[in-house]
């Protein structure tokens, strides 16, 4: 029987909401017909924004959105996107499949949203193809309440109250698509650019610096090294790539080896913690300087017959359990990692809605993401479960774990099954708290099940009843391929 041990007087970090939010990108069918039809469409809206994928992401409780990438953000000059939409400037998205951009959705509309979402917007600046003047000129305009030309053109286009923003990124993959920098060069850049990065109005910008890619530990010495005390945080990009770049897999047909694999490579999100904020340590002990995972998820080949440059997937259990396993280890390093973004929101990579005309769908890991809720602005607590090894080749412990405890003292705990095939019992001892009651929520079904337009409930949370106190703690059996939630008060 494996053992789950919790200790609810071991209190350690806060969990930032922020952990549980979103990425948004000019992407495939991400902004357009995912989050956005417009005010005349014929789908449910309220200014152009899709009711039922509003109400939701209301319900995981959004934190922050990620926008407008990713690649495209360092391609995109925030001009082309305010004024008369009929007027915006038209340009072919050269990023994502060459179609038309039209610029309908821009700084209003997406302020818009995050108004309906009740949560933060997170705006990625150009910093690639872009100027410093473009950057500071578009801060001045979202947040500044005072006489300037900036703030001017805002209240002529319709607005006349700035809006708050917090979360800014000085551009993305730096590294890569934009702009293929080296370390040293873009320090430089980032200490330029966040210069003119004004806090405006009492409004206070949390600057969060381009990290590395994967394990590019060198960027990150080298960015802490020479720009680390301009900066709140440092992003890092990780994605689950079961194969190749070349031929990713499938989303949907998939070996119990494939299964595994992709597993084992999600659980390299811990190492890459651990060895980034070891040298973060190094230049910033006080740990002032948070890591932000704004993109992590899987990546497989797009859905047969769908455009390949749009990025689409279906989504399975096995993407349940990817998203339980990075979610568990951000909570676990929640004393660092300060915001994480599964890429993408809708309709892209590990999708948490899919969409089609009117029609929208929960993915698996939708359901991860609401039966994670309850951690957000909680306090990690000690946890530890005895796990055995499974997996073959690609070796992942059987079950994985976090916890944490509320204000009003209820603790809540995650638990994965990673196994493909088999059921453990396990039993549940408490210290620190006197437990009156255990609930628990489960996700489960076959390793390849996923939720389709037609059949939208295969996979869906049910309850789970099937607990037995004991003097110490509690007794159930988790299935195979399963997430579940416990909530003890």
């Amino acid at each position: 029987m494996s053992k789950l041990f919790i200790n609810a007087s071991n209190r350690k970090s806060k969990i930032n909401k922020e952990i549980y939010s979103h990425f948004s990108e000019h992407l495939g069918r991400c902004i357009y017909g995912g989050l956005y039809v417009g005010e005349d469409s014929p789908v449910p809206n309220t200014n152009g924004m899709r009711n039922d994928v509003v109400e939701a992401l209301k319900n995981i409780r959004i934190p922050a959105l990620r926008w407008p990438g990713g690649c495209f953000a360092d391609e995109y000059h925030w001009m082309d996107g305010i004024g008369e939409k009929s007027k915006r400037k038209k340009l072919i998205n050269t990023n994502w499949g060459g179609v038309l951009e039209d610029n309908s959705f821009g700084t209003h509309e997406f302020m818009e949203l995050c108004r309906q979402l009740g949560c933060e917007p997170y705006i990625s600046g150009n910093l690639g193809s872009g100027t410093v003047q473009e950057m500071h000129d578009w801060i001045e305009y979202i947040t500044f309440d005072g006489v300037s030309p900036m703030a001017d053109l805002r209240r002529a286009n319709g607005h006349p109250e700035p809006w708050k923003l917090k979360f800014f990124g000085f551009g993305n993959e730096c590294w890569g698509c934009g702009g293929n920098m080296r370390p040293e060069y873009y320090a430089d850049e980032f200490r330029r650019y966040q210069t003119f990065a004004r806090n405006y109005s009492g409004n206070e910008l949390y600057r969060i610096a381009c990290g590395p890619n994967g394990d590019d530990y060198n960027w990150t010495e080298t960015v802490m090294r020479l720009a680390g005390k301009f900066m709140n945080a440092l992003s890092l990009h990780y994605y689950t790539v079961p194969n190749t770049w070349e031929d990713k897999g499938s989303a949907t047909e998939f070996t119990e080896a494939e299964w595994y694999k992709t597993l084992h490579k999600t659980l390299y999100m811990e190492e890459l913690i651990n060895h980034h904020t070891s040298i973060m340590d190094r230049y910033d002990p006080e740990h002032k300087v948070g890591l932000v995972v704004d993109e992590w998820g899987t990546w497989y080949n797009v859905e047969p017959g769908t455009n390949p440059s749009f990025l689409y997937q279906q989504n399975t259990m096995r993407d349940a359990l990817v998203a339980a396993i990075n979610l568990n280890i951000f909570n676990k390093h929640s004393d660092r990692v300060v915001m994480a973004n599964i890429a993408q929101v809708v309709n892209v990579l590990q999708s948490v809605i899919l969409t089609e005309g009117d029609k929208m769908i929960l993915t698996p890991t939708y359901h991860v993401f609401d039966l994670y809720k309850d951690h957000q602005d909680a306090t990690l607590i000690e946890s530890f479960v005895e796990a055995e090894t499974i997996g073959g080749e690609d070796t992942v412990p059987s079950l994985h774990e976090s916890a944490s405890v509320s204000e009003d003292g209820t603790v809540h705990v995650t638990l994965a099954n990673l196994s493909i095939d088999k059921a453990y019992p396990v039993e549940a001892l408490l210290a620190g708290l006197d437990a009156k009651s255990v609930t628990a929520k489960i996700l489960t079904n076959k390793y390849n099940a996923f939720n389709t337009f037609e059949a939208p409930n295969t996979v869906k949370i049910e309850d789970f009843k099937d607990i037995t106190t004991t003097a110490d703690g509690f007794r159930f059996e988790i299935p195979a391929c399963s997430v579940m939630e416990l909530t003890i008060a």
